[in-house]
């Protein structure tokens, strides 16, 4: 783990891997450091804003440090709520037949799959609302299309490396097309305007209409 200074009020934390990123923001969420006032995860870091008044980037690196070296078991427990976010989904997507051939599954195969899976939101980006989502299947995981489309619907379900996504509204994109959902993902009227935040369960689950979403608190 690194600790950079960023900012006059901000220290950004570098790690590994996606895994190490989720843990480490669930820790923080659960007992903050005195003086930090957002936290802001990434694929493999995590922004830390502090107040100045309150604290400093040594006394934060120190925090962060012994907090680091707690077993990860008691000290990085996973971020989020016991709120599962359930996404009804039909797999009707453009590139479902390739993801088929290139994984060497069949189209039902890769519906199961993605289906099966559980899977948490990472970090929020690219546009608002854009959630990603780890825990896709390994056999599904494929690099972005090398030549990306000019306007993906809202609503569209894809999958690109190791995550798994939504689009939350019309835009360019070069992830593998999988399905749709009429689930609303951004709404800047709404409060939160997303569903989708930080450290949110989700599941996948296969529908033949587009019924709205619900959720499993389980």
């Amino acid at each position: 783990m690194r600790v950079l200074p960023c900012g006059s009020d901000a220290v950004l934390i570098e790690v590994d891997s996606a895994e190490q990123v989720q843990h480490l923001h669930g820790a923080l969420r659960a007992a903050p450091p005195a003086g930090v006032t957002e936290l802001v995860p990434a694929a493999r870091t995590v922004l830390v804003r502090y107040d100045p008044r309150t604290t400093d980037p040594q006394r934060l690196r120190t925090a962060l440090t012994a907090l680091a070296a707690q077993p990860r078991t008691a000290a990085l427990p996973p971020a989020g709520t016991t709120e599962t976010v359930r996404i009804p989904v039909r797999y009707d997507g453009p590139d479902l037949a390739e993801v088929a051939a290139r994984t060497g599954l069949t189209e039902r195969q890769v519906v199961e799959r993605h289906t099966a899976a559980h899977y948490r939101v990472a970090f929020c980006g690219f546009a608002p609302g854009f959630a990603y989502l780890t825990g896709l299947d390994p056999q599904l995981r494929l690099p972005r299309r090398t030549e990306p489309r000019t306007r993906v619907p809202a609503g569209t379900v894809a999958v690109a490396d190791e995550y798994t996504g939504i689009y939350p509204s019309p835009s360019p994109g070069g992830w593998h097309l999988l399905g749709t959902t009429a689930l609303t993902l951004w709404d800047p009227a709404a409060d939160p305007p997303t569903r989708l935040r930080p450290g949110t369960a989700v599941r996948f689950v296969e529908a033949q209409e587009h019924p709205g979403a619900d959720h499993d608190p389980r």
